[in-house]
């Protein structure tokens, strides 16, 4: 058993100027990360459907590449089961660059493979290949991020510098549609559907090295260092969570699936209803995205300190419910075919997320023990981006055809019934506000006197579940 000295603090400095390098490398590695897998959202919104299957109608076209975006999430899970045992047993540093390396080398893979004209039937399944390895690294990405700032940040300030993290998902939408836009403007149709599409895919390479070398840097967390030298890491850390936590996850999965399901429901499906659909210009389109997503890249630190202030679990609520009440105007707006009113729609909708999203950074690894918290963190979180994020866009598509050019209400009471689900199950998931007399003290203090951070808020919750 390690002995602490209780009378060496760590310089308050240092431990900010840590803080700060694990913040941005948890921010960067995230943009690249969520960079790869929105890139190919887009691309499956908008080429995939005649570069890997040509013979079907458009229609069918898109819900086959909606098809084959849906795998990736399915895989999430097992990256969620793997990088989570990494994270618990090898720590949150290696867990995070084994995340960067698996997605940044499966997306350059995709810019590279050829279409159905090329290798005919081979070309389609080889992109469901590379799309799960994607899949599989994500599974682990955010997990890592959000739980190494949450372990290192000071109690008070926790969802704060665990929210920059979460800004990396919409950095890497704005990235990855950025440069799309901006092949879309300088190339002609033809151009882009040839070869246009893949370079952002092959920018990823480089991105990827950037990634890794800046995570090469950080430091471990105060609470894996404070279990390893106590010998106290979990042996089996998704058999503990499975036996022990199976409800909370649950409960939390739920909670995560209405985020998910208006997220792409306004970034990936509208993209291509109103392309497809509603004759919207693809360019015009994207660009009224890519505002939305920059005006909720804006506001994330806003809501989680909203949520440090006045309870995290009370901002999702707030962001569950009105994303729900919002559905059926925005789908208004998007069928009136204006791009003005797309964009305020969009902008609107995304609003309401950040405020359910910008709290979720710290909300959820303060519902699991140190010992636990990266497989658990990963597991809940990826069940709820399958049934969010894998099947909405692909249940959207199909739900569209149904009501052909009338106003999609199907999608509507779809997308809303699952912000009614995620409603319940926040309601019955705990506050995790951190004890008074532990707000004010940064974690590397925390870890020296014994004390995993996030671990009061924690097993606090477990006492009231």
């Amino acid at each position: 058993m390690t002995v602490v000295n209780h009378n060496e603090r760590p310089d308050p400095e240092r431990a900010t100027a840590a803080l700060n390098r694990i913040t941005a490398a948890g921010l960067i590695g995230t943009v690249i990360e969520y960079y790869d897998f929105f890139l190919y959202a887009t691309a499956a919104a908008l080429v995939f459907g005649p570069v890997y299957f040509p013979h079907f109608a458009p229609a069918t076209a898109t819900l086959a590449s909606m098809a084959t975006f849906a795998t990736g999430f399915l895989a999430r899970p097992l990256g969620a089961a793997l990088f989570g045992h990494i994270g618990d047993r090898l720590g949150r540093r290696t867990l995070l660059l084994g995340t960067v390396l698996t997605t940044g080398g499966a997306t350059v893979g995709m810019g590279l493979l050829p279409g159905y004209q090329e290798l005919g039937l081979a070309a389609p399944v080889c992109l469901v290949a590379l799309r799960l390895l994607q899949g599989v690294g994500i599974g682990g990405e955010w997990t890592g991020a959000v739980v190494l700032a949450t372990e290192h940040a000071p109690a008070r300030r926790r969802g704060l510098w665990a929210s920059f993290p979460q800004i990396g998902p919409a950095l890497g939408f704005l990235l990855a549609n950025g440069s799309l836009l901006a092949l879309t403007a300088t190339l002609d149709a033809q151009e882009f559907q040839a070869w246009g599409w893949r370079v952002p895919f092959w920018c990823a390479g480089l991105l990827t090295l950037i990634g890794y070398v800046l995570r090469s840097s950080i430091l471990e967390s105060p609470a894996f260092r404070a279990l390893a030298e106590d010998r106290a890491l979990s042996r089996a850390p998704v058999l503990q969570v499975i036996g022990h936590h199976s409800g909370r996850v649950l409960l939390i999965a739920g909670a995560v699936t209405c985020a998910y399901a208006v997220h792409y429901t306004v970034t990936t499906w509208a993209m291509s209803h109103a392309t497809t659909t509603m004759g919207l210009d693809p360019t015009g389109t994207l660009l009224s995205v890519t505002i939305a997503m920059t005006v909720m890249a804006a506001t994330t630190p806003l809501a989680a300190a909203l949520g440090d202030r006045f309870g995290r679990r009370r901002l999702g609520i707030i962001g569950c419910t009105a994303m729900a009440a919002l559905m059926l105007p925005y789908l208004a707006l998007l069928q009136t075919g204006s791009l003005l009113a797309l964009t305020a729609g969009t902008t609107v909708e995304l609003l309401a997320l950040v405020t359910m999203l910008g709290v979720q950074g710290a909300y959820i690894p303060e519902l699991f023990d140190a010992r636990i918290r990266s497989t658990g963190t990963a597991v809940a979180y990826n069940i709820g981006a399958v049934f969010g994020g894998g099947l909405t866009p692909l249940v959207n598509s199909r739900l569209s055809e149904i009501t052909a050019t009338g106003f999609p209400w199907l999608t509507a009471a779809y997308v809303i019934c699952l912000c009614g689900a995620s409603l319940l199950c926040l309601l019955r998931l705990p506050s995790t506000q951190p004890p008074s007399e532990d707000r004010h003290r940064p974690a590397s203090i925390l870890a020296a006197d014994g004390e995993h951070p996030a671990g009061c808020a924690a097993r606090s919750a477990t006492r009231r579940t």
